[in-house]
């Protein structure tokens, strides 16, 4: 099996069976969606990264209107049309493979962009830069990014995020570029952090046991399986430092 094949095969074991593929949960959807202001009756919405439609399912209850999710992987979209035909939800939810560094949608055509814990594949700036074009004038962004919560944090902590996420920024840093690439701040606030395991982390280390038993001859596995329970023990001793904080804003025209 090719290293390619080998590692879409573990994404799909490990996260397709999650309820979430990264930290959320429906109420901070929920929260983020009440400080969004006056959409159109049957807006358009864009969820970029949906993954398995946790909050794409969740957005499809909270407006009348259209949600296309957007997915690089065919595991991730399989399943969330599954949830979509079981939800009566079909004509109204709809599954675009692509992925965001490549999106072909005209200039100005959401009412609403959603992303949740996905927008750094891009640069959190750079995504936004992109997101601003899709969006009608007025059109509206809701955006979780990771962020350090508090000043100087520990060596250990600093070593772990300079590998997975070098970009990395303060909430006050972020609010700056939000503004910087043409939105106006309507509220912000910090995902709590039992949502990295409810739905997330504590799913995940079950699912990691079973793994481990299915791949025990693949070092390969094992290795990736060792980084996420390094992920799970940074988040266990340092959730204080940081975590993800839901930006919504409104395109400033």
């Amino acid at each position: 099996m090719s290293d390619d094949r080998l590692l879409l095969n573990l994404m799909a074991d490990l996260y397709g069976v999650l309820p979430r593929q990264g930290p959320g949960s429906a109420a901070a959807t929920r929260r983020a969606f009440r400080m969004l202001g006056p959409l159109p009756e049957r807006p358009l919405v864009l969820d970029i990264g949906c993954g398995t439609g946790g909050q794409t399912m969740e957005l499809a209850r909270l407006t009348p209107g259209h949600v296309i999710g957007l997915d690089v992987f065919d595991w991730a979209l399989g399943a969330l049309s599954r949830k979509v035909v079981e939800a009566g939800l079909v004509g109204r939810v709809h599954t675009k493979k692509q992925s965001m560094t490549g999106m072909d949608f005209a200039d100005a055509t959401f009412d609403l962009i959603w992303g949740e814990g996905s927008l750094y594949v891009m640069g959190f700036e750079k995504a936004l830069t992109s997101c601003r074009r899709l969006l009608k004038a007025g059109g509206q962004l809701a955006a979780s990014e990771v962020c350090w919560l508090r000043d100087s944090p520990p060596p250990e902590l600093q070593d772990f995020w300079q590998r997975e996420y070098p970009d990395i920024k303060s909430v006050d840093d972020n609010m700056q570029i939000v503004s910087e690439c043409g939105f106006d701040l309507l509220g912000h606030f910090t995902v709590p952090a039992r949502a990295w395991w409810d739905d997330y982390y504590t799913p995940m280390k079950g699912r990691l046991r079973e793994l481990r038993v299915k791949y025990a001859d693949s070092t390969d596995a094992l290795a990736m399986f060792d980084e996420s329970d390094r992920e799970m023990d940074m988040h266990r001793k340092y959730w204080k430092w940081y975590g993800y904080e839901f930006f919504v804003c409104r395109r400033r025209d």
